[in-house]
């Protein structure tokens, strides 16, 4: 519309109510700036009335500036799972440009993300795990907060391909596992395991670590120690009738005037025990066993051996001073 300018700027605004059909309130000239006098008007300036709206240059089409110069600094919102993350397009881009995050918003509209009632891009994920990720494409560093899984994070960096992301998180898994404990039984724990298990049961201790325990003067019998570590181990006077000590290491332990009747021994190891005085003898003729053991420098002086089994086991350097070996099994038996 064309219309002459005359009087104040209320009466401008009057005549382009009447002329537009609007309540007009505000006056811009063609660059944008609000005109608050009418003196400021020169012959043939565009104006542009409005009812108290921003201006916006129709030369954009009402789009914000970003828009149109494709920069990656515009405001994104995303409901991640119902709950609402504000960030910008370059924090999703520029981190990791291969990432899902980064195709999905480098390019406006080039997925055609969805989008709820707020404008929020739409993304079905688990926003507790979503939300150190995306603070790990702000700042770079990886924080978790109390009461996150780590593994959860660790499929959401894996789902959306944070490549770097997935490193941090598998270094920090690993060092939150708790170490491994290798620490050897003692007495008092083993005691424990004595006393809850009915005398009838077997109690198995395989592969257990006892190291260096003080386990002298129990009552051990039938108990499967096989493979079990008893290294320098005491168990002197203990009752280890019909024990299964197959593959055990006893290497270094004492075990004197131990009760040895039927016990298992094949192919433990034995080098440098003491054994003096030990009963291998059953008098119901279940012989004892420790067909290949190793038995190097072992002191078994004064044991009773009648029947014993010391098939290919190796003797080397033993001390076998006053031993009863009648019937002894000695095929093969390293004697030096």
């Amino acid at each position: 519309q064309v219309v002459a300018v005359y009087g104040t700027l209320s009466d401008l605004l009057s005549v382009a109510s009447n002329k537009l059909g609007i309540k007009a309130t505000s006056v811009y000239n063609g660059k944008g700036g609000l005109i608050d006098d009418i003196a400021l008007i020169r012959d043939d300036d565009v104006l542009f009335v409005c009812e108290g709206e921003p201006f916006i240059d129709p030369q954009t089409d009402g789009r914000p500036q970003e828009e149109l110069t494709g920069s990656h600094t515009d405001w994104l919102t995303l409901n991640v799972g119902g709950r609402y993350f504000t960030t910008t397009r370059s924090t999703l881009v520029n981190k990791e440009p291969d990432s899902m995050l980064a195709h999905m918003f480098k390019d406006k509209d080039a997925w055609g993300n969805k989008q709820d009632h707020r404008g929020a891009f739409l993304i079905d994920r688990s926003p507790e795990y979503f939300e150190p990720i995306l603070n790990y494409l702000r700042h770079g560093q990886l924080i978790v907060n109390d009461g996150i899984n780590l593994l959860g994070v660790l499929e959401e960096a894996r789902f959306f391909g944070i490549d770097s992301l997935i490193e941090h998180l598998e270094t920090a898994i690993k060092n939150s596992q708790p170490a491994e404990d290798h620490s050897p039984l003692s007495r008092k724990e083993f005691v424990r395991f004595l006393l809850a298990t009915p005398t009838k049961s077997e109690l198995r201790c395989q592969g257990l670590n006892f190291s260096g325990a003080d386990l002298s003067r129990l009552d051990l019998r039938y108990i499967n120690f096989k493979m079990a570590n008893l290294s320098r181990c005491n168990l002197a006077h203990a009752n280890l009738c019909c024990a299964n000590l197959e593959r055990a290491d006893l290497s270094g332990s004492v075990l004197d005037c131990a009760n040895l009747q039927g016990v298992k021994m094949l192919c433990s190891n034995a080098e440098g025990a003491s054994l003096k005085g030990c009963n291998f003898e059953d008098p119901s003729g279940l012989k004892a066993n420790l067909e290949g053991a190793n038995l190097k420098g072992v002191d078994m002086e004064g044991s009773q051996m009648t029947g014993i089994n010391l098939r290919v086991a190796t003797l080397k350097n033993a001390k076998l001073k006053n031993c009863n070996l009648r019937g002894a099994t000695l095929a093969g038996t390293d004697l030096e």
